[in-house]
């Protein structure tokens, strides 16, 4: 029988979800398409276990998935792997952008998504290996690199099968007592943000899953210390569709909780807040992006301060909690939006923030936009986890960038906001900046090279040099 393994490479760098991995779904799909055609599966998550290179020895084939902050490291291995004359294959969205790039360190790259593709890579592979037909493959000719026209995107996500989480070696962690499990039931974001690379992925045609599919997984995964995650990059989208899975769920009467990503607009529809809440919804997981009009503008996220402030108020009186999350670096920004934000987001109370570093990544318009203009000073893929300073905004040089992130984490999760969150009883709040507090101080301990190397750029003497392979030489004139 043949085998197949799946890896995904571990994030090279710390964020606030570092003790909260939660595997992405696109290997687990895969997999569960091959092990239905008769091959052997194997799926690593390596943030829950490393990758046993011996074990690769067993493989006919090696898909690895990755995104541009793992994309060093998923090089690393697929290079090691290939050593061992294993091929492999390699996809997600970062490879999908820079499919070239990959291709020197895999034999195949699969762009977009890849369920129809690599059944016809299958089919080509146990037969003839006439891979000219295979759509969204790029691959290595005689005569130079070849990419296969990209198909339109999967329609009926009903013919998906339900992951088969039993692949992986590994079993998910349990934070606080529950055991997260992830779930997708649509794909594509209407909207079109310019810093974001999820409509060049998946498109921005909405597609979902009908009600009933995503109920019978759901069925799969009802216990009360269970924990489900919707990946939907946008669950509301289709609001009547979102609202009959949400009666749907209610009438299950299903035990797990549930949290998901939304856009603010919820807080312009009290029934969906409702429905939602009535079906065990948990936590909301919200772009607020900025409180800074004019950056909001610029980055095409179609919503007002007014939005973010109703939506906040909205679902906190129905007892929902709010992950605000925000974005540093636009033009428009300067150090007077940073303090701004950091002061709404203590007076909204919001349950836990992310102060994030706007990030060029492979894919976006925004990339293209400041690689045009030169404005990208690392491209050390593994930085790209908007943790890191990478690019040259207007009113900040990359050390002031950087600073605004420290700050914002420090002041959002001091000890002082720790204390008014304990005498009003918020304890998830609470707990979350104790563990927020410890993380910041391990990541400026873990990242003292690179900061150090923010603060030499500022100096017109230094000289830096920065491969991307993880080495950083520094060199400053008349040390």
């Amino acid at each position: 029988m043949p085998k197949m393994i799946f890896i995904e490479p571990k994030a090279p760098n710390l964020h606030i979800f570092s003790k909260f991995p939660l595997p992405r779904l696109g290997n687990f799909i895969l997999g569960t398409m091959m092990k239905q055609r008769g091959w052997e599966v194997e799926i690593i998550v390596e943030q829950l276990m490393p990758v046993s290179f011996s074990r690769m020895k067993e493989a006919d084939l090696v898909g690895i998935s990755t995104i541009t902050s793992t994309a060093p490291r998923a090089y690393a291995i697929a290079d090691r792997i290939r050593e061992m004359h294993i091929p492999v294959m390699m996809g997600g969205p970062h490879v999908t952008f820079m499919p070239e790039e990959a291709l020197a360190h895999a034999d195949f790259v699969i762009r977009g998504e890849g369920e129809k593709a690599l059944m016809a890579f299958i089919d080509a592979w146990e037969k003839e290996r006439d891979f000219s037909r295979v759509p969204n493959l790029s691959y290595r000719t005689d005569s130079g690199i070849c990419h296969n026209p990209v198909e339109p995107f999967f329609k009926d996500l009903d013919r998906v099968p339900y992951p088969d989480f039993s692949l992986a070696r590994q079993t998910f962690p349990y934070i606080a007592g529950r055991r997260i499990i992830p779930v997708q039931t649509s794909r594509g974001c209407p909207y079109d943000c310019s810093f974001c690379s999820v409509t060049g992925m998946f498109g921005r045609k909405y597609r979902f899953r009908s009600t009933e599919n995503v109920i019978e997984e759901l069925k799969r995964y009802d216990h009360p210390r269970n924990h489900i995650f919707f990946y939907d990059d946008h669950f509301t989208a289709n609001p009547n569709r979102t609202k009959t899975l949400l009666l749907a769920m209610i009438a299950e009467r299903f035990r797990f909780r549930w949290s998901t990503q939304v856009r603010v607009e919820i807080g312009n529809d009290l029934e969906m807040v409702q429905l939602m809440k009535e079906a065990g919804c948990h936590t909301l997981y919200i772009g607020l992006e900025s409180v800074n009009p004019e950056s909001l503008k610029a980055m095409q996220k179609r919503q007002t301060v007014e939005d973010i402030q109703r939506a906040i108020r909205v679902l906190q009186k129905y007892k929902i909690h709010v992950h605000g999350m925000f974005v540093y670096g636009f033009d428009e920004d300067d150090w007077k939006t940073v303090q701004e934000t950091v002061q709404f987001a203590k007076r909204a109370k919001l349950t836990s923030s992310q102060f994030l570093l706007l990030t060029p990544l492979p894919g976006s318009a925004f990339y293209q936009k400041v690689a045009r203009e030169n404005r990208i000073r690392f491209f050390d893929w593994g930085l790209y986890d908007a943790h890191h300073a990478v690019f040259e905004p207007k009113h900040f040089s990359l050390a002031k960038l950087q600073e605004a992130q420290i700050f914002s984490h420090t002041q959002f999760y001091s000890v002082w906001e720790s204390i008014k969150k304990f005498f009003e009883g918020r304890w998830l709040a609470l707990g979350l900046a104790h563990y927020a507090r410890r993380l910041n101080r391990f990541w400026k301990k873990k990242n003292k090279l690179y900061l150090k190397v923010l603060e030499l750029l500022n100096r017109k003497d230094a000289v830096i040099s920065i491969d991307y392979r993880e080495k950083v030489f520094l060199e400053a004139k008349g040390q």
